[in-house]
């Protein structure tokens, strides 16, 4: 679907920077998408923004935004590529597309404040809570002196898999962040091992660390600080093609994970829910509902809850601009265990999505099977993030720790997160 070349632009609404903000704030569903590029939409742009480059709205649009009547409000930075865009999703049958008046600059001026990097919300809100529950952390020679020594410590390391494989520290697991309750008895089953987790950076650590210890577990935990950068930094060696991932759970360790993982989830208010409300949620006309399973893509593709597309715990919390990009939607989560999604959901709910956890499923509700779609092809013009690969240079390294270390004076500035720390 294109349009023509001749084709006249029509005039469509505007929504001012100041009735987004107000929308924000009242929590009602909005989709403020920031139509360039990822590469130029991380130099700049509102919290909760989302992107979506004006070349795959017909791909991934109806996916990210499942609702037609959602109210989406499109922007550029005078690139002229909001208006094609807006006239795109109307093609596609949304009926509540709007521009931004003024795009970017028009935020700005306003006195709206402006994120670098992507993935903002998530690791803004990591930062919120590390500065008001200061989990314990220990730096990169303090890890190794440890190792070095032999100590009785377990390194768990919170990112996907493919991005462990690329770069870790030595001897670590792959535990990818929603992981870690459930598994955290079976890899460090002696209450006196202490249990450091790490990520390339700083957001899933705090997150991965602060679940241990929001959980109760009896070992003493921290988090690595500053991740493989850290570790880098400190002129450290990491490995390269390590395959290391976590052991099986027994009956009682899971058991132990979901009363630890429930008693979390209501603490942070997450509501319950059965299929019979998933089946409601989903005729509602007027709510978005993502509906999302938070194991393994693995265990996804064995069996999942027909219509629930897959959502790895731990990196949903880490990109929920990326796969729920309509702000104050509804989120139903799911697994199979009790422990990772209400993990998940506890961080969510802090981070002020309304958000439910299916209780009373069986095995056999876990019908639909099928492999996931295969990735994306990089996009040309991909934000290349500071925390990834192996060749980054040093300086963009600490600017990236620097800068993080500035968001939680940013949220202040923003005033629009909602977010509240357990």
């Amino acid at each position: 679907m294109t349009l023509s070349e001749n084709a006249v632009p029509t005039p469509l609404p505007l929504k001012t920077c100041k009735e987004v903000r107000q929308a924000l704030l009242d929590k009602q569903e909005i989709a403020l998408l920031d139509v360039r590029e990822e590469d130029t939409f991380a130099q700049a742009h509102p919290l909760f923004a989302a992107n979506l480059p004006l070349g795959r709205i017909e791909v991934d649009a109806r996916r990210r935004i499942p609702r037609r009547d959602t109210l989406i409000v499109v922007y550029d930075n005078g690139e002229g590529l909001a208006h094609t865009a807006a006239q795109i999703l109307q093609q596609l049958g949304y009926t509540q597309v709007a521009m931004l008046a003024g795009g970017l600059q028009g935020w700005q001026q306003t006195g709206g404040e402006v994120f670098k990097d992507v993935n903002v919300p998530s690791k803004a809100f990591g930062e919120l809570v590390d500065a008001q529950r200061h989990p314990p952390m220990l730096s990169a020679p303090e890890v190794k002196a440890l190792l070095d020594r032999q100590a009785n410590v377990v390194v768990l390391d919170a990112r996907r898999f493919d991005e462990y494989h690329t770069m870790s520290i030595p001897t670590s697991i792959s535990v990818p962040g929603a992981e870690l309750v459930l598994r955290a008895a079976a890899l460090a089953p002696d209450p006196n091992t202490r249990i450091i987790v790490n990520c390339a950076g700083r957001t899933r650590s705090i997150i991965g660390t602060q679940s241990l210890v929001n959980a109760g577990i009896r070992n003493p935990v921290a988090a690595l600080r500053n991740g493989t950068i850290g570790w880098t930094l400190a002129g450290q060696t990491l490995e390269h093609g390590t395959g290391r991932r976590a052991v099986a759970v027994s009956e009682p360790q899971r058991l132990d994970a979901a009363q630890q993982a429930r008693a979390v989830a209501d603490r942070a208010g997450v509501k319950r829910a059965r299929l019979a409300d998933v089946a409601r949620f989903r005729r509602e006309t007027t709510r978005t509902s993502y509906c999302l399973d938070v194991r393994t893509p693995e265990e996804f593709a064995t069996g999942h809850l027909p219509g629930f597309a897959s959502a790895p715990g731990g990196q949903l919390v880490q990109e929920t601009d990326v796969t729920m990009p309509v702000r104050g939607a509804r989120a139903a989560l799911t697994d199979l265990d009790g422990v990772r999604a209400n993990m998940t959901a506890s961080w969510l709910a802090q981070m002020g999505w309304e958000v439910w956890v299916l209780d009373d499923l069986q095995t056999t509700d876990f019908s639909e099977t099928g492999q996931l779609p295969p990735p994306l092809p990089p996009t040309l013009h991909r934000y290349r993030r500071p925390y990834e690969g192996t060749d980054n240079p040093h300086e963009a390294m600490q600017a990236y720790l620097d800068w993080e270390y500035g968001l939680v004076a940013q949220l202040a500035r923003d005033g629009t997160h909602g977010f509240k720390v357990l």
